[in-house]
């Protein structure tokens, strides 16, 4: 495991909160969305931010 700066910890930190809000807005907006490609192109959006989030929270384990 990389030892990282706290500056470079919280950058990170900021990501993955960023992430997850995309992810939250994502999520609520796919619900009220009609257009099928537009729903399918916003789930794989949620497929790629949730491994992005997973990814990051590695570096902050």
């Amino acid at each position: 495991m990389t030892t990282m700066a706290i500056h470079e910890t919280v950058e990170v930190h900021e990501l993955v909160t960023f992430k997850s809000l995309c992810l939250t807005k994502a999520a609520t907006m796919q619900a009220l969305v009609t257009d099928q490609e537009l729903k399918n192109l916003m789930a794989q959006d949620i497929q790629m931010t949730t491994k992005h989030i997973q990814d990051l929270q590695h570096y902050l384990d």
